[in-house]
Formats: C-alpha cells, sequence, structure tokens
C-alpha cells in the first residue's frame, strides 16, 4: 500500500497543548474509522507553523478525503517514492 507525506500548514502549530494533540489525534482516529477502506496514520511531527503526517492508504484522494473529514488542511500531499537511511550506505 502506498505510503503519503502531507504538510498542513497550521498557524502557531508548534504552540499545540497536549489535549489540543490529543483532540486532533481523536478526530483523526475517528476519520480514519468512518473511511470504509485500509488507511493508516503512522505518525505526525510538528516544526513551526507545519505538521508533517505519514499514512499509508491507497491513493492520495483517500488522504484528501481524510483531511476534509477531519477539518484538517492538507497543503501537500505526495506519494512516497522509496525511504532510505544510514542503513542504505551498507552494501
Amino acid at each position: 500500500m502506498p505510503t503519503f507525506l502531507i504538510e498542513r500548514t497550521i498557524p502557531g502549530a508548534s504552540g499545540l497543548t497536549p489535549e489540543q494533540i490529543r483532540e486532533i489525534a481523536c478526530t483523526s482516529n475517528g476519520v480514519v474509522e468512518g473511511l470504509g477502506v485500509a488507511y493508516t496514520w503512522h505518525r505526525s511531527y510538528v516544526a513551526g507553523d507545519k505538521i508533517y503526517c505519514v499514512h499509508e492508504t491507497d491513493d492520495a484522494e483517500t488522504v484528501r478525503e481524510h483531511a476534509r473529514r477531519g477539518g484538517f488542511p492538507a497543503d501537500l500531499v505526495v506519494e512516497v517514492a522509496t525511504e532510505f537511511g544510514p542503513h542504505s550506505a551498507a552494501a
């Protein structure tokens, strides 16, 4: 199943409280349950006024539907072409 990176612009995101983050997570989880398709939210990263998310599902339109239903921005949705890290340097 394809993996997608989502960039969300949320002014003040880095100042979200733990309670606000919990509420966002609860909303996202509820939307995932209601989509009726295979969908996995792996994690999100907060940096400045952005939240970057890693989701797995069949297509970008399903990611956008998750954002619409949850009331989240989805400024950029891109499919991951490949993944690499320090382990990739090993022969």
